[in-house]
């Protein structure tokens, strides 16, 4: 008799793929970029070539041009975001800065998507997230902020924490606005430990979560 085959095994996965400090934000009070031209967040050459090598598609549309980047990556074919990181990229002039990727934006209050790539989502972003894994194709990237982070804290199945070694006292938190008091352990399934002090961790949740 053959043996069952686990549904889940097809399903994709929601990746909250996300830089943050020893303290636990992922950017400064006021929400900017913190790897920006003004930030206070340092980015060493050997971050830069491990993202390159492992994880080309998570490097914005510009990035990869300076760099000459065409590589497709293997982990994602669709990028998540809310509004408030989304519009770090449009101060700065880029509507859409995952061109390679399905971008959907979760906002109720943007309206009309400045860029016809980019698909704005007003919708429950839990709802929309279920449709998504249920759909063909590789995993999906919560690349932020924190507060649809935290609307789509029971949903995420695997955290790729980019630990930077500094810290910075007060910010925006890896999970914020909808997420509750809800404990839950992860198990660490990769780990890469970089000269300059960086770490990339990989953590899948608990097959006990539901």
């Amino acid at each position: 008799m053959a043996a069952a085959v686990d549904e889940r095994a097809s399903v994709r996965k929601l990746v909250y793929y996300i830089a943050t400090t020893l303290d636990g934000f992922i950017a400064g009070p006021d929400g900017a970029d913190p790897t920006g031209p003004d930030g206070f967040w340092p980015v060493p050459e050997d971050y830069i070539a491990h993202m390159i090598a492992e994880y080309p598609e998570t490097l914005p549309g510009p990035a990869r041009t300076a760099l000459s980047i065409s590589a497709p990556g293997t982990h994602f074919d669709t990028v998540l975001e809310g509004r408030r990181s989304y519009e770090t990229g449009l101060k700065a002039g880029v509507t859409d800065a995952y061109p390679h990727l399905r971008h959907i934006v979760f906002s109720r209050t943007l309206g009309e998507s400045p860029d016809p790539a980019v698909e704005v989502v007003a919708d429950d972003p839990v709802a929309r997230v279920r449709e998504l894994k249920q759909a063909d194709g590789k995993d999906i990237w919560l690349v932020g902020g924190g507060e649809l982070a935290g609307a789509l804290y029971s949903e995420i199945d695997t955290l790729i924490v980019k630990l930077s070694p500094m810290t910075i006292g007060a910010g925006i938190p890896l999970f914020s606005g909808g997420a509750t008091f809800s404990p839950n352990a992860w198990t660490l399934t990769d780990h890469k430990v970089l000269d300059s002090g960086a770490m990339f961790l990989t953590y899948d949740r608990a097959a006990d979560r539901r």
